[in-house]
């Protein structure tokens, strides 16, 4: 089976994590210069729902009322500016416009800027770090179209990046490609198993012996709904310490059975930054792309078109 990913993957952005200076104050911050000749690799998708709701730059800076932003639409929280305004009918009409352009260009994951009302997923408000109301507006409808959710402030770190990055690699490969018979989904489940359970080990593992449990007659719809929960195992966050114990247990693998070797490699406690975290786990990756080994850790190979 072909484990590289050749189109170009589509990213949607908050505009103003793009460098769009739209924020409520007229600001904004370039996060992609943080990828820096990376951030060729895709192509981009700005938006921001208070510009498209018509509010403009500057405007008063809003905050959701009476619930968060799966009640707002349902009808159970509203939209208001410092003012005390209700500008909820102004909001969702910016939220849709926005929603139906992702949709136009196709896009395979969102890099949300975290703590605003209408973009915040996990949390509504940048003050002291308090949650807030999350989701806020636009960020009930990314989680209702299960799109592959980045957090802006996440590409400042090369390891959370790389993860990321990976990761989504995984999801639009797995997304794109056509399953139709019960030896497919085998042939994937081999090749992302891995990845999957160092993201969620105790699902996964349930989710293997499901899989080995199938048969050739198989129904169609029971296949799709298993690519589904895959889909959804690669969205989940991971954290530093799994991906250095995988990082490890991945790469001595690759030692023992292909004799991929690469000296930077360290195990799980030995203590270092994360710059040279990410430094061995690109090393590693390469190395494996380079030998053509799959890489339980990163098992697909992004080389996009330019």
């Amino acid at each position: 089976m072909e484990h590289t990913l050749t189109d170009r993957m589509k990213i949607g952005i908050s505009a103003c994590m793009y460098g769009a200076k739209v924020r409520y104050n007229a600001k904004g911050w370039d996060m992609l210069g943080y990828l820096k000749r990376e951030r060729a690799n895709f192509l981009w998708t700005p938006v921001c729902p208070e510009v498209m709701s018509g509010m403009g730059v500057p405007r008063p800076p809003i905050k959701l009322v009476g619930g968060n932003g799966i009640d707002f639409w349902d009808g159970g929280a509203q939209i208001k500016n410092r003012h005390g305004r209700n500008v909820s009918s102004m909001m969702r009409a910016g939220a849709k416009a926005c929603m139906e352009t992702l949709e136009r260009a196709d896009v395979d994951a969102y890099i949300f800027m975290e703590g605003s009302p209408s973009c915040g997923v996990y949390r509504t408000t940048l003050k002291n770090q308090r949650l807030g109301k999350p989701p806020g507006v636009f960020g009930a409808l990314l989680l209702k179209k299960e799109i592959f959710l980045i957090p802006a402030a996440d590409l400042q770190s090369p390891v959370k990046w790389w993860d990321w990055r990976r990761r989504l690699t995984a999801f639009t490969w797995l997304k794109r490609r056509d399953i139709d018979t019960v030896s497919d989904l085998f042939e994937i489940w081999h090749t992302l198993k891995f990845l999957c359970q160092e993201i969620d080990e105790k699902s996964s593992r349930e989710l293997g012996h499901r899989i080995a449990s199938f048969s050739k007659v198989t129904s169609l719809q029971e296949i799709n709904r298993i690519r589904i929960e895959i889909l959804e195992l690669l969205r989940r966050p991971s954290d530093a310490k799994r991906v250095k114990q995988w990082l490890w247990k991945n790469y001595t693998h690759l030692k023992k059975i292909h004799g991929v070797e690469v000296e930077k490699v360290c195990p799980p406690e030995t203590l270092r930054n994360m710059t040279h975290i990410a430094e061995e786990m690109l090393a590693v990756e390469l190395e494996a792309r380079r030998e053509e080994k799959l890489f339980g850790s990163s098992p697909i190979d992004y080389r996009p078109s330019r």
